[in-house]
C-alpha cells in the first residue's frame, strides 16, 4: 500500500535506453539537470548514455560506424552520481552543432538534401539502440528537436521512433513556456552582486558606472541584476520606444561595400536612435542629482549593440577589430564582440557637460561571460532537478514524445507540446522579451530613479 514515503515503482515501458544531450551555451545548475534524470532512469533498469558535446558525434556518424563509449558518450549509471549534481560545469560537456540548421520551412522536411543531417543522428541513435533523446538547450534546440520528431513523422509507418523531450535552458530566461530557466537566478545573483559593488565604488567616488550584461534579445539578466543591485536605471531592447527606430544599409566593415540580397537589393538593417537614448541616460543622471546622489549605476543589455548605428559601432572597437567585423545575411553584427559602454559613457559625459556646464566620470564596463558556470544557488539546483526528473516522468512513466518539460507554481511539472512553443510555419520557437508595462518590468522603473516626463 502507497504511503507518503513510497518510493517511485519501476514503470511498464519498453525503454532501456536513452541518450541525453547539452547543445549551446553553459547554464549554471546544468549538472542538476543531467544528473537528476539519469539517477532516475538508471534506477529505473533504463540506461542512459550521456552524449559528449552535443550534437558533434551523432552528426559525425557514417553508416557502419561504432560510437565509442568515452570518446562519443560516457554511460550515466546512479551508483556512480553521487555529489555531482550540484556540481559547476557540463560533465557531458557541450557544443553549438545543429542538425536541423539546414531546414528553415516546413516544404524542406522533403528535401533529403536537408534533412541529411537529422537523418544522419537518426540513423546514429538507433545504432547505438537508443529509445529516446532528451535535449538541453536553447530556444535553437528546442526548435532542433522538434525538426528531429517532423523528420521521424516522415519516415515509413514500420521504422523505429526515437521518441523526444526537450529540457529548456538558458539564462538569458527569454523562454516561451516556462515562467524562469534553471541557472537564471544564479546568474542574476552574481550580477546583482557586482552591481552592488559598483555602485558602493561610485558612491565613494562620485562617478558613475555604465554597464553592458548579457542579453541578445530579451534583457531578463539586466533587469533582474537591476532588480537584485539596487542600478539606477536598467535599459533592454524591449525599451526602445518606436519612435527611436530607423533603418539604414548594411556594410561590411572589411570590405566598405553595402551587402545585398539574392536579388542585388541592398540589405536594411534596423537602428534606433542613440541620442535619445543618452538623453534618457542623463535625464536620469540629473534627476539622482537634484536627490542629492551624485553617483549611481546604469545596466543596459548587450542586445542593443545588434542595432547601433554602424558609425557608432566603429567609435566602440579598435580599428582592427571594426574591420573583423562580420555582418551575417541578415544584416546582424555578433553582439559579444560589440563593445558598447565605454562609447555611451562618452557621449552621456557630453550630454550631462552641456545641461550642467560640469564634468562628470563615466566608466564603462563590460560584464563577462563567467556567470555562465557560476556555483548553482539551492533553487536553481531544484529547479533543475525538476526538469531532468520531468525527463524520465514523462518519457517512462507517461509514455510522452514532442515536448518540453516545464514548471509552474511551485515546481509542479507540465509538459506543454511542441506545437505551443514553435512556429511551425517558419520552423522558429516563439520569443519571449520582457514585456514593457508588465509588473516584472514596471518593478525596475519603480525601484530606480524616478525621471519627471
Amino acid at each position: 500500500m502507497a504511503t507518503p514515503l513510497t518510493s517511485p515503482q519501476r514503470p511498464d515501458t519498453d525503454l532501456r535506453r536513452v541518450a541525453i544531450l547539452f547543445s549551446g551555451g553553459p547554464a549554471p545548475a546544468a549538472n542538476a539537470v543531467i544528473v537528476s534524470a539519469a539517477m532516475c532512469f538508471s534506477r529505473a533498469g533504463i540506461e542512459v548514455l550521456g552524449m559528449k558535446n552535443g550534437y558533434t558525434h551523432l552528426m559525425g556518424y557514417k553508416p557502419g560506424d561504432v560510437l565509442e563509449e568515452g570518446q562519443a558518450y560516457i554511460l550515466l549509471d546512479h551508483k556512480e552520481l553521487e555529489g555531482k549534481r550540484t556540481a559547476q560545469g557540463i560533465m557531458i560537456g557541450t557544443a553549438r552543432a545543429n542538425p536541423g540548421k539546414p531546414l528553415k520551412t516546413p516544404e524542406d522536411l522533403n528535401d533529403p538534401e536537408k534533412t541529411g543531417q537529422l537523418k544522419t543522428v537518426y540513423d546514429a541513435l538507433r545504432s547505438l539502440g537508443v529509445g529516446a533523446l532528451i535535449s538541453i538547450g536553447g530556444d535553437d534546440t528546442l526548435t532542433t528537436a522538434a525538426k528531429f520528431k517532423l523528420f521521424q513523422d516522415t519516415l515509413p509507418g514500420d521504422q523505429p521512433r526515437v521518441r523526444v523531450v526537450h529540457l529548456p535552458k538558458t539564462i538569458d530566461n527569454d523562454y516561451q513556456g516556462i515562467d524562469f530557466t534553471f541557472g537564471y537566478f544564479t546568474a542574476v545573483e552574481m550580477l546583482a552582486k557586482q552591481t552592488r559593488n559598483l555602485l558602493a565604488d561610485s558612491q565613494a567616488a562620485g562617478a558613475w558606472f555604465i554597464c553592458q550584461l548579457m542579453g541578445r534579445a530579451a534583457a531578463w539578466l539586466t533587469y533582474g541584476a537591476a532588480i537584485g543591485g539596487e542600478a539606477s536605471l536598467a535599459i533592454g531592447l524591449e525599451d526602445i520606444d518606436e519612435s527611436w527606430w530607423g533603418v539604414e544599409p548594411t556594410v561590411d566593415p572589411s570590405t566598405g561595400e553595402t551587402v545585398k540580397d539574392d536579388y542585388g537589393k541592398a540589405v536594411m538593417r534596423k537602428i534606433f536612435d542613440v541620442e535619445k537614448l543618452v538623453k534618457r541616460i542623463a535625464d536620469t543622471v540629473v534627476a539622482r542629482e537634484a536627490e542629492g546622489k551624485s553617483y549611481g549605476v546604469v545596466v543596459m543589455a548587450e542586445g542593443l549593440a545588434e542595432f547601433l548605428p554602424l558609425d557608432e559601432i566603429h567609435k566602440c572597437l579598435s580599428e582592427d577589430e571594426y574591420l573583423n567585423l562580420k555582418p551575417d545575411s541578415f544584416g546582424h553584427f555578433p553582439v559579444s564582440q560589440l563593445k558598447y559602454s565605454s562609447r555611451i559613457g562618452r557621449l552621456v559625459a557630453a550630454e550631462y557637460k552641456r545641461r550642467t556646464g560640469k564634468d562628470k566620470k563615466f566608466n564603462g564596463l563590460q560584464f563577462g561571460y563567467e556567470v555562465r558556470c557560476n556555483t548553482p544557488t539551492a533553487f536553481d539546483v531544484m529547479l533543475g532537478s525538476q526538469l531532468g526528473a520531468g525527463a524520465y516522468r514523462a518519457l517512462a512513466e507517461k509514455g510522452m514524445d514532442g515536448v518540453m518539460v516545464s514548471v509552474s507554481g511551485q515546481l509542479g511539472l507540465v509538459f506543454p507540446p511542441f506545437e505551443q512553443l514553435i512556429n511551425y510555419e517558419r520552423l522558429r520557437a516563439h520569443p519571449r522579451p520582457i514585456r514593457p508595462g508588465e509588473d516584472f518590468h514596471q518593478l525596475a522603473r519603480y525601484m530606480e530613479t524616478w525621471v519627471a516626463e
